[in-house]
């Protein structure tokens, strides 16, 4: 080997070596300082209860604080958005669920990031929603809904415009002859507040904040459009069960950070969310919010939110969905 070659090859594996270990430091450096977790929904909503339990464990095993800050508005985009204008360096964070991503590009006649803005850390969970309806509208079954939602429009009220309960509605109207109205709250609770005082004939909401209704009576459960049955009412059919396979729809619960994110700090981030998530009492309030623990963490996670973004976007084609 010649004098330049090797000289070109001791400065090619020195710079690797540098690279590594810039990398391995800087893993272990972070968390430097406090970070900030955020949650694009209102307080009290099962994302925000995962981002508390989750940032508890953090801040044991990472020795940093780790707050949660709520960041709610258009459907979730106003928290994305300061997340992906934050410094890339793992010290803002977004704990949030899909629909940013999978349902407001199409919805949204213009959004504050692009998609490319924001990396995917984890995909942590996942659920179904409950669909039910106030017992004063008579409907008992599922083919009660169908029959009565032939006849006339039928009010759903959902968290938001874009949201889950939003998504399910316009889906439940691309795939049968139902006719409904959506009519949006600001976040779950009043969504099921409405349900609750027969403001609107139904919804397609998280199931712990239906359930209790449920059990006394004050609403009817028909079905949940996750593929698995509730693990909080597993007698309730899913709607596969029911032959209505295309209402199927499930909400992601994931963490994102900014695209120029180092991948080491990632890592570290998806490491810890995970291990967290493995602890008895975080499995215990995954089962208490209906959510199935998902795991993916890469590429595996950005492939299944494109599947997600590429089917939402032909049912708003077809729908008209909208976001007022």
């Amino acid at each position: 080997m010649n004098l330049f070659r090797r000289h070109a090859l001791t400065a090619l594996t020195c710079t690797a070596l540098s690279a590594l270990c810039a990398s391995t430091a800087l893993a272990q450096a972070y968390p430097a300082r406090p970070v900030t977790l955020v949650n694009n929904f209102p307080p009290g909503g099962p994302s925000d209860i995962l981002a508390r339990s989750v940032a508890a464990v953090l801040q044991e095993t990472l020795k940093q604080p780790f707050v949660v800050e709520n960041k709610a508005g258009a459907g979730g985009n106003v928290g994305a958005a300061a997340v992906a204008k934050a410094a890339p360096d793992g010290h803002t964070v977004l704990f949030g669920i899909d629909t940013a991503f999978t349902v407001n590009p199409h919805i949204y006649p213009a959004m504050p990031f692009q998609p490319g803005d924001l990396k995917p850390v984890i995909v942590m969970a996942s659920s179904g929603l409950l669909i039910g309806v106030n017992p004063a509208t008579g409907i008992r079954r599922f083919g009660d809904l169908l029959s009565q939602g032939r006849q006339k429009s039928l009010n759903f009220s959902s968290g938001g415009n874009g949201s889950p309960g939003h998504l399910a509605v316009a889906i439940l109207s691309n795939s049968t002859p139902i006719k409904t109205t959506h009519i949006p709250y600001r976040g779950n609770t009043p969504a099921v507040t409405a349900v609750l005082s027969g403001e609107v004939d139904g919804g397609i909401l998280a199931t712990p904040g239906m359930l209790p209704h449920v059990k006394s009576g004050k609403i009817t459960a028909l079905a949940v459009t996750s593929p698995k049955r509730s693990q909080l009412a597993p007698e309730l059919p899913t709607v596969g069960e029911l032959g209505l396979k295309a209402l199927e729809s499930e909400v992601l619960y994931l963490v994102m950070v900014p695209a120029a994110t180092p991948d080491p700090v990632v890592q570290t981030l998806a490491k810890g969310i995970a291990d967290a998530l493995q602890r008895p009492d975080a499995r215990a309030r995954l089962k208490n919010l209906d959510l199935f623990y998902e795991g993916q963490t890469g590429a595996a996670a950005a492939q299944r939110l494109a599947r997600m973004n590429a089917r939402y976007g032909e049912i708003v084609r077809a729908t008209g969905m909208k976001s007022n």
